[in-house]
Formats: structure tokens, C-alpha cells, sequence
């Protein structure tokens, strides 16, 4: 079962890779064309690196950490990665959104697709199929 779910987080950061996005311009592409790029944990960080990275970034962007709390629009999911993933990407947005900045001793990744959605779209499944009376296993979302 381990297997299976660090399986599907490596599937989920090769999408969050490989997926454009079409938002809002920050970098121009080869064509000329904006790009906008966020900052996510790796799934293979430690939990000690992740609280690290959450402790610099949100020292550095001070109160915009409160998205982070509970009833914020980033508390959900609730793991350590998101919560790491979040906090890094807010630090990488503050400071110029340079690879470099998202580096974080080898444990961030610059990315062209939106992380949020990534997740909205996996509590929006979840949401259904509660919906429909499924039997809902437990999920850790990374």
C-alpha cells in the first residue's frame, strides 16, 4: 500500500511538471509567450527539510503564512507537503520566481502548472464520489 501511494506522488509531481497552465504572465517562453511558474515541495523531502522550508519561508513572507491556518483557503489538504509546498511557493513568488529561489537545499520544484488545482481537483473527486454514497478510503494527498 506504501508502495501504491508513493507511487501515485511521484505520478502526481511528473504532472505537475508535464501539465501547462495558462494563467498569469511571469516569465517569457522561448516563443515570446508569459509563463507562470510556482514552487512545490519534492515528494521526497524529508518531514524535517518540509518544516525547515516552511519555518524560512514564512519567516520571510511574515503574515502572508495565514493562508495556511485552519479555516484559510490553503489549509486543505492538511500534510506537511502542501502545507511545505504553499509556504515555499509564497517565498518564491516574493522574491522574483528564479529557479534559484526555489531551490531550497534540493528539496523545492519549479513548476508550469498550478499546484492548487491539482489538489482542488482530488477534494472535488473525493466531494463526489461522498456524493454518490461511495465507500471513501482514506487518502494521503501529496
Amino acid at each position: 500500500m506504501a508502495k501504491i501511494l508513493f507511487s501515485l506522488a511521484k505520478l502526481a509531481l511528473i504532472l505537475l511538471i508535464l501539465i501547462p497552465n495558462s494563467g498569469q504572465a511571469q516569465k517569457q517562453g522561448n516563443s515570446g509567450d508569459s509563463i507562470k511558474t510556482w514552487c512545490v515541495a519534492k515528494p521526497s523531502a524529508s518531514d524535517e527539510q518540509l518544516i525547515a522550508n516552511i519555518e524560512f519561508s514564512c519567516n520571510y513572507v511574515d503574515d502572508q503564512c495565514s493562508i495556511l491556518e485552519p479555516g484559510q483557503p490553503c489549509f486543505l489538504p492538511y500534510t506537511l507537503n502542501n502545507h511545505a509546498s504553499v509556504a515555499m511557493n509564497l517565498y518564491y513568488q516574493s522574491v522574483g520566481g528564479h529557479n534559484w529561489n526555489c531551490d531550497f537545499n534540493d528539496t523545492g520544484l519549479p513548476t508550469t502548472s498550478d499546484p492548487s488545482s491539482f489538489f482542488a481537483m482530488d477534494i472535488a473527486s473525493l466531494l463526489k464520489e461522498i456524493e454518490n454514497g461511495a465507500a471513501v478510503q482514506p487518502r494521503i494527498i501529496l
